[in-house]
Formats: C-alpha cells, structure tokens, sequence
C-alpha cells in the first residue's frame, strides 16, 4: 500500500497568525525584535476569543498560527489549540524554536490538542553551527528529534524556516541535506535577514550576490526533493529561472502596534530599479543593506512583464 500523500500547506490568505507570547529561552544572534521583547505585549486572551468566534460565525479564516518569541513557552498552548479547532480552523500552526518538540509526550499532547502544522526554525547544518547561532547547547539536537518524531504521524506537516544571515549563508545547501530524510517536511523557507534598523551594527546582513549560490543550490535541492520553496526578502531578479521561489506574502498578523513602528525603520523598495520593474513580489533593498553594500545598481535588473510571477496574498 502506497504512503498517504504528505499535507501541504494551505494559501497565506487562508490563514491569520496571532502573537500570544514575547518570551523566548533562546538567545539567537540574529533575533530581529530582540530589544523590544520586554515592551511588547502578547495579544490578549480577549481578542484571541474575538478572533475564535469572528470565524465560528463567519468562517473567513480556514487556519491559524499562534507564533511569538516562543510559543511554547505558554503552558496553556494545548487549551488554546483546542479552542480554536473547536471554532471551525481546520489547520492550526505553532511557529516555534523546535526544542520542546524534542519531547515526544509533548509534541503528542500538541497533536492531539489539534496542532497538524509546526513551523520550526532551523539556523544552521548541525549541531555545531546551529548552536552557535541560537547560544543553546543542544536546541539543534532536540529540535531535530521533535521533526524526527513528528514524521511518524500521520495527519501533521513540518515546516522549516532559516534566517539567512552572513553567518548560516554558507550553510544552506547542508541544512537542505541535514533534513532530506524527513518524509513530512513539506515547505522550505529561508528568510535574508533584515535589523529592523537603518544599519547592520550586527554586521549580520550579508552581499547578496555572496548568498546567490548558496541559495540557488539549496532552493534546487529542496525541490529535488519534492519540497516547496520560499524565499523571503531577496532580490527577485537575482534568481533567474528560480524567481518563483521568492514569496513576500503573509498570512494576516496581529500583533502589538509597536511593532510597526519598529519594522517601518527596515526601509523597504529602494531600488535604482522599481519604477521599471514589473515584479510585484520583490521588496528591493532596505536601509541597512544600502547603509552596507550600495544600490547594486550594476548587480539588479528589472523584470518585465513576462518573467514577473503573480503576486501572493498582503506583503508584511
């Protein structure tokens, strides 16, 4: 008998992601919010009910993402989930570090809560570099056991998501091969990092054509595997015949206002380019890549009509 098909995930429109927590126990290097964890405030369990019963009457959403620093840091994380099946999401998602999925007792009470979607972030090839990156011993190696086990039930999908920065670009080829045995992994992402200020005092950002053929090799081999790709914040252009690849879009997020006034300092859609170019995924260069490296202008092209993809759902 043939193995059930793996699940895919829905479109981004089909979903709203709520942030319910501004914890996290990690320390990555590459943490984007991590100076305004301490302001910003989780949604509240209020509006969480707003949202459950908006969609009980209305049916708008088919699935939800509960994501924060660390999700799973909530200890009534499986009372949530339970609600919002019980309100009509077919799907619901946890966007998280993957460490506490090392415990299979625990990932089990979130399968049967109703979670059938874990996002998992990844930062690098093995123990070695992703532990570097995240400043835990050990989070690559329990991270990696709970997709492991995740992968023997049915009815669940994984999802992996890497941030693309000067220290895990060179790893992305290996992270594709570090996780090429998992039969349930249905999507990659890779994230180009971005500070959430005007300039890179992490000296995180890395020259895009230096990630150029990392990423083109990892985006191949992902779906040599039968894996969907995304690619988030990174030149369209750049990637060739691998264009399609690069999805901006978002599912709806609530989240602290706050928030928006921090992200707006990012300074998207500067590009020598934009005003000729007909992608309507691309984000360009933001403030602290141009800060950094320049306008590329001899480096980025335009697209025209023909090799521009149609665009997903809202762009954060």
């Amino acid at each position: 008998m043939s193995e059930a098909p793996v699940l895919q995930p829905l479109g981004h429109a089909d979903y709203v992601s709520l942030t319910m927590e501004f914890r996290c126990n990690l320390r990555c290097v590459h943490c984007m919010i991590e100076g305004t964890m301490d302001r910003l405030r989780p949604e509240s369990d209020g509006h969480f009910e707003e949202v459950l019963r908006l969609n009980r009457r209305e049916r708008r959403w088919r699935g939800l993402i509960l994501t924060g620093s660390e999700i799973t840091l909530r200890k009534d994380l499986p009372q949530l989930v339970g609600r919002a099946r019980a309100c009509g999401f077919e799907r619901v998602r946890i966007q998280t570090h993957g460490m506490h999925l090392g415990q299979p007792s625990y990932a089990r009470r979130l399968v049967e809560a109703g979670v059938n979607e874990f996002f998992v972030s990844i930062a690098g090839a093995d123990a070695a570099s992703h532990d570097g990156i995240t400043l835990v011993k050990g989070s690559f190696e329990r991270a990696l056991r709970g997709l492991a086990f995740l992968d023997t039930l049915p009815g669940v999908l994984s999802i992996t998501n890497t941030v693309v920065t000067r220290l895990s670009y060179p790893l992305l080829p290996g992270i594709v091969a570090a996780l090429s045995e998992l039969k349930r992994l249905a999507q990659m992402e890779f994230w180009v990092y971005f500070p959430m200020a005007e300039r890179d005092e992490k000296d995180l950002v890395a020259r895009h054509g230096d990630v150029l053929p990392h990423l083109r090799a990892a985006i191949a081999d992902a779906r040599a595997l039968g894996r969907k790709v995304e690619v988030k914040n990174f030149p369209q252009c750049l990637l060739g015949e691998l264009g399609d690849a690069l999805v901006n879009a978002q599912p709806e997020l609530h989240i602290d206002e706050d928030f928006w006034t921090e992200f707006a300092r990012n300074g998207f859609y500067q590009c020598v380019h934009r005003d000729a170019c007909a992608s309507t995924e691309c984000l360009g260069l933001n403030s602290a890549y141009l800060a950094k490296f320049g306008d590329e202008a001899e480096t980025l092209s335009p697209l025209n009509r023909v090799s521009s993809p149609p665009s997903g759902s809202t762009i954060l």
